[in-house]
């Protein structure tokens, strides 16, 4: 039985998820700042029967006809339970959890994962835990598996679990005041956001004093100079570096070894852990030799049922393996390529499909592009993650059905029905896509765009010192051509981690700290420049 948790963050939402284990349910995440229409068919696909929220959060679900379980009154009704855990006998290959991720039709697909696997996952982290001393921060949500690791391989080993909140998780001057009052010994972190994290920390000149490991996950991770700096400083803080696609969840490790300084600029994505199966496979199925590009295929403990409701994509992602499994043993096709190096570790060499990973998040661009395709203003759409400005950001090429629509108004459209990761940040109208020799879209043709406002309304220029110095940050950390002093900082591509390379830069320059929800209340030039001054009054007042 599924039961779906949407619920604001605090300590009753890892509470929840030990829950519905211990009483042999599966537990489906609904994240509260997903579309109310994803929500809706997520509940409906699984056919969740109970619901875990809060009073605030129910009108997200306004056709649910299921039993919800309210926090505000969850105390009255498990009053009258029994205090001992429930008797319930789980096999190995029963569901742990289904979780939802980009799919390439314009549909969200649920991965079906089994108990073995968590198990799996965490007798691997087992092998290295520092037990009771072990005080892991729980940076991520519910909706991302890390999570899981985060939680249940440090209750395993009697440590302890720090919360955050939504707003210190996603301002990292916060967040190193969290590491350091908490004692945290071991953080989780996508490697977008370590780095920002490691720029905020050489500015301030902080260091977590109890940090000893630090393991990035969902993208590929760069030895940065700031990152290179931030773990030289830390001295016996050791970086781990995992992949694993969500269908088999962390399946390699690699503990970057001696001096940061020394790193490679793109390190590797380490070995195999315990019980699992990797290939590095050439397009005829062969295993590749040393050095030779290939496909990634994956096996082994952790490896997921399938795709819920979806046995085409099931058959056609989970294989029957031919390489030495037992018999009905399968591989997953991760669509990933890479290849193995001398010392036995494995390279990620990119894609052989049109999924990226932007912010940590997996994203199938065909979803945005089917969604897109449904505004009436939009006749054709691509969607790709190109390189601006040092990051991977979504851009949409749109050729309109008519009058060219609105920017803003395709962004809105979006936000109605993706989650805000699957946004893009820029829109390029174009009168027709560039084709190749074959007649399909030449992505390499594609235009891509400065970062600059898209021109609907009239730019208007900075007035005074203090709003060029901010329209000059605002252009170096959107790699924009001009912004105006109305223009939307979220609407020109900005987004949480850009937004706090914002707010450090003004700390910079003003000497003065503003928390993250400074630029959501005030997301223009002209307004942020206001917030900045009564800022400044209150620090010579006080």
């Amino acid at each position: 039985m599924a039961v779906g948790v949407c619920l604001e963050r605090s300590l009753a939402t890892p509470l929840a998820v030990l829950a519905i284990f211990k009483a042999g349910g599966v537990f489906l995440p609904l994240d509260p700042s997903y579309p109310a229409d994803r929500l809706a068919f997520m509940l409906a696909e699984t056919a969740a029967p109970v619901l875990i929220s809060q009073a605030g959060l129910l009108g997200l679900f306004p056709g649910f006809t299921g039993t919800p379980l309210l926090l505000e009154s969850l105390d009255e009704e498990i009053a009258g339970e029994p205090g001992d855990a429930p008797a319930v006998d789980l096999d190995p290959l029963d569901l742990a959890y289904l979780i939802y991720t980009s799919g390439s039709t314009g549909r969200p697909k649920g991965i079906a994962m089994t108990q073995r696997a968590l198990a799996n996952l965490v007798a691997f982290h087992q092998a290295g835990s520092t037990g009771a001393e072990e005080r892991t921060l729980q940076f991520s949500p519910l909706s991302f598996d890390v999570c899981f690791q985060e939680i249940f391989s440090t209750w395993a080993a009697g440590g302890t679990l720090v919360m955050v909140s939504d707003a210190d998780r996603r301002d990292p001057v916060a967040l190193l005041r969290v590491l350091e009052e908490e004692r945290v010994t071991r953080l989780f972190l996508p490697f977008v956001a370590l780095d920002h994290l490691a720029e905020t920390a050489e500015r301030l000149e902080a260091r977590p004093s109890r940090l000893r490991e630090v393991i990035t996950a969902g993208e590929q991770l760069r030895s940065t100079e700031a990152i290179a700096g931030f773990f030289r400083r830390l001295g016996d803080c050791a970086l781990e570096n995992h992949y694993g696609p969500s269908e088999l969840h962390a399946v390699t490790a690699c503990r970057l070894p001696g001096d940061p300084g020394e790193w490679a600029p793109l390190p590797p994505i380490g070995r195999p852990i315990l019980n699992i199966r990797l290939y590095v496979l050439d397009p005829y199925g062969r295993p590749a030799p040393v050095g030779v590009p290939g496909e990634i295929f994956l096996g082994g403990a952790q490896m997921a049922r399938g795709y819920l409701g979806r046995p085409d994509l099931t058959a056609d992602r989970f294989l029957p393996d031919p390489l030495g499994g037992d018999s009905g043993e399968r591989l997953y096709r991760s669509g990933d390529l890479g290849r193995w190096l001398p010392d036995g570790n494995v390279e990620f060499l990119g894609r052989v499909d049109l999924q990226v990973k932007v912010r940590g998040f997996r994203i199938e661009l065909g979803e945005i592009e089917a969604v897109l395709a449904g505004h009436p203003g939009v006749r054709e759409a691509v969607v790709a993650a190109p390189e601006i400005g040092g990051l991977k950001r979504l851009v949409a090429w749109v050729v309109p059905a008519g009058e060219a629509p609105e920017s803003s108004g395709l962004k809105r459209f979006l936000e109605d029905r993706l989650p805000e990761y699957m946004v893009p940040g820029h829109f390029v109208m174009l009168e027709a896509l560039p084709l190749s020799a074959t007649g399909k879209v030449d992505r390499r043709a594609l235009p891509v765009p400065d970062g600059s406002r898209a021109g609907e309304a009239e730019l208007v220029p900075p007035r005074t010192p203090l709003e060029e110095l901010m329209a000059e940050i605002w252009m170096e950390v959107l790699s924009a051509g001009r912004v105006g002093i109305h223009d939307n900082f979220w609407d020109l591509g900005g987004h949480s981690l850009l937004a706090t390379k914002v707010l450090a830069r003004v700390n910079d320059a003003f000497g003065v700290e503003l928390p993250l929800q400074a630029l959501f209340r005030s997301p223009t030039i002209a307004s942020f420049t206001e917030a900045i001054g009564e800022a400044l009054m209150q620090e010579e007042e006080g």
